[in-house]
């Protein structure tokens, strides 16, 4: 799916957040990867193969001060 040079993480990479933008929705929250998946702003993802993965952002800074 990829085309560039060096090519992105494939979506099944432990790294497959670094793939390259193809489209931006930051109105509705959400970009396409060049690599399939599908980024969500509060970190959760979809797969190519529809598989879900749960937003997995860690706790807030000011959480981890207290």
């Amino acid at each position: 799916m990829c085309q560039h040079q060096t090519q992105c993480p494939s979506a099944d990479a432990v790294d497959r957040e670094a793939a390259r933008i193809l489209a931006a929705f930051p109105e509705q929250g959400w970009s396409l990867l060049c690599n399939g998946v599908i980024v969500f702003e509060d970190t959760g993802e979809i797969l190519p193969d529809g598989t879900m993965i749960e937003p997995h952002r860690g706790p807030a800074r000011h959480a981890l001060a207290a």
